[in-house]
């Protein structure tokens, strides 16, 4: 279980070695094994897995041929997606006891398709983080070093797949939430064009930004987890009408004559050197299998960054007004409903939230608003037009996915450089881009990735490049010392 893939699962389910039930009972011993040391789920949904093992043995039995090759898979979900009845907090103390009436668009999808829940993984608070360690319910260890973060803000759905607890998860990417984590935990993540994966039943942070994408343990299984989860969706207005192109029929088309551009501006001189050495190697490797490398130049990105944090904190300032004590969640009982707002909200929201809304609020505010926030939209269009334009000249962008490996846990207190970490993976969220991390090589016995982004739509170009240089590596074939020592 700990080291195979959704296709190789799939096949023994269908040559009769193992059961959906096999599957659901060693995912959750091998949660019990390693949660103490890990904090990755918030939430285990033994109930919900069980009926859903079931019903996916009768799908095997009864349509063998036609089942999706996820049925009977065990797999985990960021707990900002909702999921009928099932207790969902988005790391917050202010949902806590909050259990949603509905089930998300992307998450119904899958289980539609005969996946096995085992459970809702931790993450930083509202996906406001990026190394899960704003979570309100303790931090999340990573499973090549527990001292270290797995990155945020879906460091629980990419530690829980690179300790081998399941071999899929889903998670959220807002400025990186799924790219970032997955390089600094050894593991595959995808984030689809914006439009592409139906946001319905997603708790938000910023509404412009936010996309659900899988986490993996090869590109292949990512492509097979984004197949079943896109398409348009008439519950989210953000939803784009147009086909989606199978990933798979692509997938294994290689990158020989394919031109790749290396954005200066991506390797400069905030990437860490063993970063950079294990990137560079990754483009050499792409290189021989017939791909043509240049540089080009984005030159928007030293202010994307500042950008990004103007227009999620404005969005997450408007999003998260409803936490009030009202209609659900934690309520702080005081005298006056103006004092049960600002108790409630106080009480609720830890420090990384409230920082957001302030900025958010007064980026909106009156006499700041054409400042701020208009000004920061006008230069989000020019950051989608720099990738308009490079995309003329190259078929797709590859580049570091972090500037650096897991870090220790407490060592960036400092606002400012926690921020910087997402630094190389923004902007494909300002152009609302597909981007991907697949892992590249180890500095100091810790996972590095290589990001892989393309033009708006090309979602399955983005996992032809990743699939062809994960091909001609093993990187993504290494497991943690959780994985390992289960298997």
């Amino acid at each position: 279980m700990t080291a195979r893939t959704i296709t190789a699962l799939a096949a023994a389910l269908r040559d009769g070695s193992t059961t959906p039930r096999a599957l659901l009972d060693a995912a959750l011993a091998h949660v019990d094994r390693t949660e103490k040391d890990l904090n990755a789920y918030l939430a285990m949904t033994r109930e919900l897995g069980e009926a859903q093992a079931e019903a996916a043995a009768r799908m095997l039995e009864e349509h063998p041929d036609t089942a999706s090759p996820l049925c009977g898979i065990p797999m985990a979900l960021k707990d900002v997606l909702c999921v009928d009845g099932i207790d969902t907090t988005a790391g917050s103390k202010i949902l806590r006891g909050f259990k949603p009436p509905y089930t998300g668009t992307a998450v119904q999808r899958l289980f539609d398709a005969g996946a096995v829940c085992v459970g809702k993984t931790n993450c930083d608070e509202f996906a406001m983080g990026s190394s899960t360690e704003n979570s309100a319910y303790g931090p999340v260890g990573n499973p090549w070093d527990i001292e270290r973060v797995p990155g945020g803000s879906s460091g629980g759905s990419a530690a829980t797949v690179a300790a081998g607890s399941v071999p899929y998860s889903l998670g959220t990417d807002t400025g990186g939430s799924i790219r970032q984590p997955a390089a600094l935990s050894g593991v595959v993540g995808f984030k689809p064009t914006y439009g592409r994966v139906s946001r319905y039943g997603l708790i938000a942070f910023a509404s412009s930004l936010d996309q659900i994408g899988p986490f993996t343990r090869t590109v292949e299984d990512c492509a097979l987890v984004y197949k079943a989860i896109a398409g348009h969706d008439p519950r989210d207005s953000t939803s784009d009408p147009r086909a989606v192109d199978d990933p798979l029929a692509s997938l294994h088309s290689g990158v020989a004559g394919m031109r790749l551009g290396i954005p200066r501006e991506y390797v400069g001189e905030g990437t860490e050197p063993g970063v950079r050495d294990a990137v560079q190697a990754a483009f050499r490797v792409l290189e021989a299998q017939g791909a043509t490398l240049q540089e080009v130049s984005l030159p928007s990105t030293d202010v994307a960054l500042s950008v990004y944090y103007i227009i999620a904190p404005a969005e997450c300032s408007s999003n998260l007004a409803r936490y009030d004590g009202v209609r659900f969640g934690v309520r702080v009982e005081r005298p006056s409903v103006t004092d049960m707002y600002l108790q409630t909200r106080d009480a609720g929201f830890g420090n990384e939230v409230k920082r957001r809304v302030m900025l958010g609020t007064y980026a909106l505010s009156s006499g700041y608003y054409d400042a701020y926030y208009r000004q920061a939209q006008k230069v989000r269009t020019l950051v989608s037009q720099e990738f308009e334009t490079v995309f003329e000249a190259v078929d797709a962008i590859v580049c570091p996915t972090s500037p650096s490996v897991a870090f220790t846990m407490g060592s960036r207190d400092d606002p400012l450089s926690m921020y910087m970490c997402d630094v190389v993976t923004l902007p494909a969220n300002l152009a609302g881009i597909p981007g991907i991390s697949v892992p590249c090589g180890f500095v100091d016995g810790l996972p590095v990735g290589l990001q892989v982004i393309a033009p708006r739509f090309e979602d399955s170009r983005v996992l032809r490049v990743a699939h062809a240089y994960e091909q001609a590596t093993d990187f993504h074939a290494k497991l943690s010392p959780y994985a390992s020592t289960a298997a």
